[in-house]
């Protein structure tokens, strides 16, 4: 295990934003209502927010109207933002970097650090270890975490693993040097042996787009798709979370010398709500410690972390002093834990675009 700490960069506020557009799960055209139902049961999705995959919405536009609320919000000066990180692999395009993009279009100063990480479901603890990696010496004062994905892009209509559980959304979080700040602590884990677990496997340099991406073809469990989308084994990755990421968690806690009993709130990547669900009891943590949003907002990969507090904690967030353990963990594979708190942030209600 990798283990970090941060000391002086504080949290001060967290928006997020996703497409208008709902698709409901129990309109699905390729299952009948009683195998809808059973999975709504098992993985707990019921609805998506999902973007129109024609390049007219993309994850950088959620990002930006999350951040643009959020910097107003905060009455931050743009000109002393002098970090920005998009965390996606939902980029705008091969080149150039979408967080190139954002600092041009959030108007902040061109002496601004921008770059992307092309990381998914771990997205948001990474990012959160690299920004604050960043800032912690001083030099730099404010900083952008986006973190977010369109990755309903990636899903076969046909593949019920995939095209019933991703969904879109866009997050940001603003940082700011502070001496005072309470400490951040973090583990991170990776397995690369596992990365066909999560893949898709066309379109990179390794193997590039071609007419045969665009066949369809049905796998050895009858899911038909193209090698355009993703392709997920779905008990591998449930075994990778399942196993690792107590282990992650309960090796932060001691590490760090973390007393389980003043965590507020276990925030868990919203991968789907069984694997979720045996998580939390593993840990011992109790129901009304572990908020859930899977139900309504599906699996937005890097962005469900932090869309989930934004959507089940607003409240709390801006009245009250909080502690939290949350963890990201899937595609790579890759995982990352973290403990941290905050204190009367900025957080604005949900947007939508």
């Amino acid at each position: 295990m990798a283990f970090l700490k941060i000391n002086n960069v504080a949290i001060k506020g967290i928006s997020a934003c996703v497409p208008k557009r709902v698709i409901k799960n129990r309109d699905y055209p390729y299952l009948s209502p009683e195998e809808i139902e059973k999975y709504i049961n098992a993985i707990g999705v019921e609805e998506r927010h999902c973007a129109v995959q024609d390049g007219s919405l993309c994850t950088s536009d959620l990002c930006y109207k999350a951040a643009d609320k959020l910097l107003n919000d905060l009455n931050w000066n743009r000109e002393e933002i002098q970090l920005l990180i998009f965390v996606s692999h939902t980029a705008d395009y091969k080149l150039p970097s979408t967080a190139c993009i954002l600092q041009h279009k959030l108007g902040l100063p061109i002496s601004t650090m921008a770059f992307d990480s092309p990381l998914g479901c771990s997205g948001f603890v990474y990012g959160l270890g690299m920004s604050s990696s960043i800032m912690q010496n001083g030099y730099i004062k404010k900083g952008l975490l986006l973190v977010g994905n369109t990755q309903s892009f990636y899903a076969a209509p046909k593949d019920q693993g995939t095209s019933l559980l991703f969904a879109d959304a866009g997050c940001a979080v603003a940082l700011e040097y502070d001496e005072n700040a309470e400490s951040m602590e973090f583990d991170f884990f990776t397995n690369g042996a596992g990365k066909d677990a999560l893949i898709v496997p066309d379109g990179g340099c390794r193997h590039p787009f071609s007419p045969n991406s665009l066949v369809e073809y049905s796998d050895e469990n009858g899911i038909t798709r193209t090698n355009l989308h993703e392709k997920m084994d779905g008990l591998e990755v449930f075994q990778f979370a399942s196993r690792n990421v107590p282990k992650s968690i309960s090796n932060l806690l001691s590490e760090f010398d973390i007393t389980q009993e003043k965590i507020n709130y276990l925030l868990l990547h919203q991968a789907n709500k069984l694997l979720c669900e045996k998580i939390r009891k593993k840990l011992k943590f109790e129901l009304e410690q572990t908020p859930y949003n899977i139900d309504r907002f599906g699996n937005t990969s890097g962005a469900s972390i932090p869309l989930l507090m934004v959507t089940e904690l607003r409240t709390e967030l801006e009245n009250a002093h909080l502690e939290f353990i949350a963890s990201g963990f899937g595609v790579g594979l890759s995982l990352g834990s973290v403990h941290f708190q905050t204190n009367k942030i900025i957080c604005p209600s949900l947007l939508t675009l």
